[in-house]
């Protein structure tokens, strides 16, 4: 969802490779004015390359399409296949799944489009700028996207740019009116995704051919666009593939017998999509955080097991419920819901921008938690994750008892094996659970020496860079309380009490000393909003005009800069920013 913060916005036009991310600046929010003062001419980038672009990355990828385009398929088969043998209502329930969620999946991703690709109109001036700090060196704006490229190559000097004649403006025109048709398109045809998956690896695959410095500015772009197309997955296969997968499942119990070929490709591919993109989800998140140590693939695929199976046997529970009661199956699902959705509002989640989309958002992990885990709150989840396996075992084993006590003991030994299989699918499920928290979870084995959950080996302090700290990217943020998003006092601080702007790039600092080598050179981009603590997405993942400005920045500076977030608590910290208005 996109949100909008209280800070000003720079909207980036198109790059080197016409790009909608690019380097175009514009007024937003207050009118204030963001800057990047660069630590001089010989600045140098500590730390290391930083993340790499991986083969392995591209096939995760193609994996994933793979993964869409057969659930897709199958459910659109099995409609058709429905129509034809005459059976109009298995067929409307079977396309109202498949058409519904994608349709809001298409609006959404084509609205997030066009606020990233949109211009605003009347800026009196650049936005953002980059300029050296105290040197006299070369003012750059994010008008100059030309100049701005040159400089990233390693050009010395910048010329002034030349204005633009009509036959450039008139490309550039047709370019745009092209762009805004293929995605008018794409967007038509339900294959949003599938441009932002192709996008995701193109970027990524630009990052690994370009240079340093545009190696960072692509690998900034490729996370973002994964992080956008894992919303949009985890929203879609929620609201498609699992009534789905429900839907088939009671179909085929009802019917019994052996089941039909079609249905179970079509239970399949709604499976094999709800735990794919589970374990994608969170490899993404956590690749984009500096804070947490990323998922490996051994990992990633120890989820996409443990999901698996979960998911199977929680979704053979309902149907067998169903295909008997089906009545109470629909007043159980609602009471589910409800009892899960007050349970992740009343953990005060912090995941938007607003309180409204805040809101929405816990709904819709309400519907996820009808089927799997979802972690939704900061700190250990240990017992939380036991007590919800525990009401799920429990209901488990109510909804499948009430079906089978429904059958007959002595002769239906087929119904023996589908209880059979809820109980070992469950205990699968668990199994791979257990397998990945106890040998592949990101800190270190459960019952070993766990490693932090950031990448400070050696911190004897809390976990993670302070901060005050300079974070490289292109991870990073603060976390806004519910207090103070309703204006109460946080830190010292009066509510009402009015702020600078959220984006002022000044001369880096020295970081309080940490256990690895953080960058204190070179541009710093300093946001004034408390960072967003895990498993919430960074502000600037989803919040655009962040996005944008940070894009916008990077892209019109020399050096790559870094990102720096305001401590809570520290009320005097915001006198040090300066204000240009």
């Amino acid at each position: 969802m996109a949100a909008k913060s209280d800070g000003a916005a720079a909207a980036a036009g198109s790059g080197p490779e016409g790009a909608a991310a690019g380097a175009r600046g514009g007024a937003g929010g207050r009118g204030e004015e963001a800057e990047a003062a660069t630590g001089g001419p010989g600045v140098t980038e500590a730390g290391g390359p930083g993340p790499r672009y991986e083969l392995r990355d591209c096939c995760w990828v193609l994996c994933a399409l793979l993964v869409f385009f057969s659930d897709g398929a199958t459910d659109l088969w099995l409609a058709a296949s429905y129509y034809l043998q005459g059976q109009p209502t298995y067929f409307g329930l079977t396309l109202l799944f498949v058409l519904l969620p994608s349709l809001v999946v298409q609006l959404l991703s084509f609205r997030w489009f066009v606020y990233d690709y949109t211009e605003p109109e009347g800026a009196p001036g650049p936005a953002v700028s980059t300029k050296d700090s105290g040197t006299g060196g070369p003012v750059i704006s994010t008008k100059d996207s030309a100049a701005a490229f040159r400089t990233k190559e390693g050009s010395q000097e910048l010329g002034p740019r030349p204005a633009p004649s009509s036959a450039s403006t008139y490309r550039r025109r047709c370019c745009r009116l092209c762009v805004w048709l293929l995605q008018t398109l794409v967007h038509l045809l339900q294959l949003g995704q599938v441009w932002r998956y192709l996008r995701a690896m193109y970027l990524g695959l630009q990052s690994r051919w370009r240079g340093e410095r545009l190696r960072r500015h692509f690998y900034w772009r490729m996370l973002f666009e994964s992080a956008d197309v894992s919303m949009l997955r985890l929203l879609e296969t929620f609201l498609r593939s699992a009534p789905q997968l429900v839907l088939q499942l009671s179909l085929m119990v009802h019917r019994g017998g052996v089941p039909d070929l079609l249905p179970a490709l079509s239970t399949s591919a709604s499976l094999v999509s709800l735990a794919w993109t589970l374990a994608s989800y969170q490899k993404v998140l956590r690749d984009s955080r500096d804070d947490k140590r990323p998922l490996s693939y051994k990992g990633a695929v120890a989820q996409v097991l443990w999901h698996l199976f979960a998911i199977a046997a929680r979704s053979l529970a309902f149907a067998l419920f169903a295909s008997v009661y089906k009545l109470y199956f629909g007043i159980f699902i609602v009471a589910h819901w409800c009892v899960m959705t007050f349970w992740v509002i009343q953990g005060e989640t912090d995941f938007c921008m607003s309180k409204w989309e805040e809101i929405i958002y816990n709904m819709v992990v309400g519907i996820i938690y009808i089927f799997c885990w979802f972690n939704v709150k900061e700190g250990r989840s240990r017992r939380r994750m036991t007590l919800y396996y525990c009401i799920v075992l429990l209901e488990n084993a109510a909804l499948t008892g009430f079906w089978y006590s429904s059958r007959n003991f002595s002769t239906d030994f087929h119904s023996l094996i589908l209880v059979c299989v809820v109980a070992s699918s469950f205990a699968l499920g668990v199994f791979f659970m257990c397998v990945y928290y106890c040998l592949l979870h990101p800190n270190g084995p459960m019952l070993g020496p766990q490693t932090p959950g950031c990448i400070c080996p050696e911190a004897p302090g809390p976990c993670g860079p302070p901060a005050d700290a300079v974070t490289s990217p292109p991870r990073s943020l603060p976390r806004t309380t519910g207090a103070e998003r309703e204006g109460v006092a946080v830190g010292g601080e009066r509510a009402g009490t009015p702020t600078p702007p959220v984006f002022q790039v000044r001369p880096g600092l020295p970081p309080t000393p940490v256990a690895r080598t953080l960058r204190t050179e070179g541009p710093v981009i300093r946001i004034d909003l408390p960072r967003k603590k895990y498993p919430a997405w960074d502000a600037h993942f989803i919040d655009r005009r962040l996005r944008k400005t940070i894009l916008a920045l990077e892209y019109s500076s020399p050096t790559t800069p870094r990102l720096q977030y305001r401590s809570v608590g520290t009320s005097q910290e915001l006198l040090e920013y300066e204000t240009s208005v």
